[in-house]
């Protein structure tokens, strides 16, 4: 059995509705880069601290490729959040975001391959991690954002949430060949319907 079709139990996704709030607040305060991936890690690391919120069709795995569901859309845009679902084997290719962003590992591990690129367009790696659950990783143009994401399990899925300063279905970003070449692209959604967060009537 895997990680992510076994939760049958009741989801509160009254943790979202107040990570979502709470984030709203942060960036109606200050749209100070770090400041907004420092707060915002905090955050980040008290959601995914226990997993008992994300709806199950938002950790549903695909056996083609990895899944980006749509969690939660600011409505001026500001910042969007997903979950990712990563398969046995799964990754991306190397490409980078445009936008800041904050990943912080629920369920599995993640393998993060790091790289920079050169004025000329080459690109050279800068080193390997592992994500564990319960990790908050950052990035961001200003302090590096192109890298290549595997699931860290063979055998497993791995379930992340992702937050970005913009609704990051929507930004047209690139990826990369190993020479460094780029290719345009606008990643989009896996799904067509986001979780209903604003319903308080089942809490009460």
């Amino acid at each position: 059995m895997n990680a992510v079709t076994t939760i049958h139990r009741p989801v509160d996704t009254s943790r979202l509705r107040g990570f979502v709030t709470a984030l709203a607040d942060l960036i109606a305060c200050t749209r100070d880069e770090q400041a907004l991936l420092e707060s915002g890690r905090t955050l980040l690391a008290r959601l995914i601290a226990r997993d008992d919120w994300l709806p199950p069709d938002y950790a549903r795995p695909d056996p083609d490729r990895y899944q980006q569901y749509l969690l939660h859309c600011d409505s001026r845009e500001r910042f969007s959040i997903v979950s990712f679902v990563w398969g046995p084997g799964q990754s991306t290719p190397i490409h980078d975001h445009g936008v800041w962003g904050l990943v912080g590992v629920l369920r599995g591990s993640e393998q993060v391959e790091r790289f920079h690129r050169l004025p000329g367009g080459g690109l050279v790696a800068q080193g390997t991690d592992i994500l564990r659950e319960g990790e908050v990783d950052a990035v961001s143009p200003r302090i590096g954002d192109i890298h290549r994401v595997s699931n860290g399990r063979a055998d497993a899925p791995s379930v992340s949430i992702h937050v970005y300063g913009g609704n990051i279905g929507a930004v047209e970003r690139a990826t990369f060949a190993p020479d460094g070449t780029p290719k345009s692209f606008i990643s989009g959604y896996a799904n067509r319907v986001i979780p209903n967060l604003w319903d308080r009537s089942r809490n009460a």
